[in-house]
């Protein structure tokens, strides 16, 4: 996980007052709104906070970090580092109710985590990863993709959980990346197609632990659209990806779609309120910041201390 560059400059900030401009920003931002937290819904994200436990976060940062994450009942973090100083940083800001669970590191030295509120959500039984057996390796094909699938660089990290009455499943993601060149766009395709499909067999397999299974993560998906070949593989065998209601992109540059949270309609479309987003903490924060740095000065900062990776959240009825 190598990280951003470091600012060559100092922007100092008091946390109170960008966590006041957090809260005004979702209260009051058109189409940034996130609802309170309920008894009878379940508030779901997912955020991918860039190499964390790599860059050098001071506490106000993690704090920052934390007033955002709680606001959910149940986020998926992607890049925690095998160091887990950044997640640890992260729980210590939190209220004491919140716990985490995460993966072994895997490639790029990465973790995959989740952080819950345990007065709202349990975790089940089930923990693991997604293991594709190489000889299944020729069922994860593509038309026109002549590479062939050899396995995950990040094996997605499934956790059952429950909230209320709701039992569910959970599959963290993020795909490789590689570039933009055609032999990374076919292994992220092949990765996001091994997804879907798992997710398919195990939703319809009568010995299915749970038949709600929600993928939600850093997919690397540039647009969520018919045309995209990640998009094209990924919900090929049904998973299903709500539009954002904010109709802005997760990365922080640009207008990529990189973050998505997708389910299959036949099992957990009823639980699915409709409300889903991505929320752009950059248009709130650091407003000092961007009024004497030039954009490309701003943007350094804010990958570097939050992340380049906006939250996409959805809710859902228990």
């Amino acid at each position: 996980m190598p990280a951003f560059p470091k600012p060559s400059f100092v922007f100092d900030y008091a946390p109170a007052a960008e966590i006041k401009a957090l809260r005004t920003y979702r209260a009051t931002a058109p189409g940034r709104a996130i609802p309170a937290k309920a008894v009878d819904r379940l508030l779901l994200a997912t955020w991918n906070i860039a190499n964390l436990g790599v860059q050098d976060r001071a506490a106000r940062e993690y704090q920052l970090i934390a007033e955002m994450i709680g606001w959910f009942d149940l986020i998926a973090v992607q890049e925690v580092n095998d160091n887990l100083v950044g997640l640890r940083g992260i729980l210590a800001a939190l209220p004491q109710k919140y716990r985490a669970v995460f993966s072994p590191a895997m490639g790029n030295d990465e973790r995959l985590a989740f952080i819950y509120d345990s007065t709202k959500v349990s975790p089940l039984e089930k923990a693991g990863a997604i293991a594709v057996p190489p000889e299944d390796f020729k069922y994860i094909t593509l038309e026109g993709v002549a590479a062939k699938f050899q396995g995950f660089s990040r094996a997605p990290y499934v956790a059952a959980f429950q909230a209320g009455a709701w039992k569910f499943q959970l599959v963290n993601v993020h795909l490789f990346y590689g570039d933009e060149s055609k032999p990374s766009i076919e292994r992220r395709s092949l990765e996001a197609y091994a997804v879907g499909r798992w997710g398919d067999l195990r939703s319809r397999s009568k010995n299915a632990y749970v038949k709600d299974i929600i993928a939600l993560g850093d997919f690397n998906l540039p647009k969520a659209e018919p045309g995209d070949p990640i998009f094209k593989a990924l919900t090929r065998r049904g998973l299903f990806l709500p539009a954002h209601s904010s109709q802005i992109g997760s990365s922080i540059v640009g207008d990529n779609h990189y973050d998505q949270m997708g389910f299959f309609p036949a099992e957990t479309q009823s639980d699915f309120t409709g409300n889903t987003g991505v929320f752009d903490f950059d248009g709130a924060l650091f407003r000092q910041l961007w009024a004497t740095k030039t954009p490309a000065q701003f943007f350094a900062f804010m990958r570097y201390y939050l992340s380049d990776h906006r939250i996409l959240w959805s809710e859902f009825k228990l």
